[in-house]
């Protein structure tokens, strides 16, 4: 219809003709600037785009099928453990590194923790990100260096809150000071039972990272940095098994750092870090 328009208005008048025609390509411009480009980490038929790596096993090796998909969700499940051993687990997404980036996982928690893991642990997964590449792990190793977007369940009865920040050979700057605690909790609500829930991440570099919950900002952090001070500029991206059986049905990216200069085809308005060499006019 407004393309119809466009071609009578050009009847009566060439130079409103041109007026015109910039102005609609210049929305059109506009509208593929916004238009966000995530890219699904999981694809939710297989691990394919995927390595495991658990404690006392190399990296690639699926110990006691940890880690499967199932009707379009990748599961973590202890079924084929005896009893968890300090087995603690995690799978890298083999994209990456990253930098400057949003992450959106949807995951549940399900069932009962697997015999013989610790209390601290009912309920509990996370998002690992700014990781250190998994090829560096020792066999033995329990958790990668990193920043850990802690996701938690309740018991239903206790407040406990999810989105919380862990520290594994790391440590944030928090309104101005120096934190070192291993982990430190956020301002969300309680999620007791099986129930969905929507984990959304905002990562600047070294500079910010901001956790969201079902839409709430509940944490927010800077100076994203290793435990002997330097910065963490970015690294691989990672989820745990951590003796409580979960599921995550949707894992996706969006990159905020590309081309800034809005003469270039792929300019996107939402993009915080620039990178002119990637610009394409």
């Amino acid at each position: 219809m407004i393309k119809k328009q466009l071609a009578l208005y050009c009847v009566s008048s060439a130079f409103a003709c041109l007026v015109a025609t910039n102005l609609y390509a210049a929305g059109t411009t506009s509208t593929a600037a916004d238009t966000e480009e995530w890219v699904d980490l999981f694809n939710g038929k297989d691990l394919s785009n995927w390595s495991p790596k658990v404690r006392g096993y190399p990296l690639g090796e699926n110990a006691l099928d940890t880690f499967r998909v199932k009707d379009g969700i990748m599961q973590i499940r202890y079924d084929k453990y005896d009893e968890f051993g300090g087995k603690f687990g995690h799978i890298f997404s083999n994209a990456g590194p990253f930098s400057y980036y949003k992450i959106q996982v949807e995951y549940r928690f399900v069932g009962d923790q697997v015999k013989g893991g610790p209390d601290w642990a009912y309920r509990n997964n996370g998002i690992m990100f700014h990781t250190q590449d998994p090829k560096t792990m020792t066999v033995e190793q329990d958790f990668p260096g990193c920043m850990e977007y802690q996701l938690l369940g309740g018991n239903g009865k206790d407040a406990r809150s999810t989105g919380n920040l862990c520290t594994p050979g790391s440590q944030v700057v928090i309104n101005g000071e120096l934190r070192k605690d291993h982990c430190m909790n956020s301002t969300s609500d309680t999620f007791h039972g099986d129930q969905w829930v929507t984990a959304e991440l905002v990562v600047h570099g070294s500079k910010l990272a901001q956790h969201i919950i079902n839409g709430k900002k509940v944490f927010e952090y800077n100076d994203l940095q290793w435990d002997d001070g330097k910065p963490m500029e970015g690294g691989y991206i990672a989820l745990q098994a951590e003796t409580a059986p979960t599921d995550f049905r949707k894992v996706r990216i969006l990159n905020l750092e590309g081309c800034m200069d809005k003469k270039a085809k792929n300019y996107k308005s939402y993009f915080v870090k620039d990178n002119p060499k990637v610009c394409k006019f």
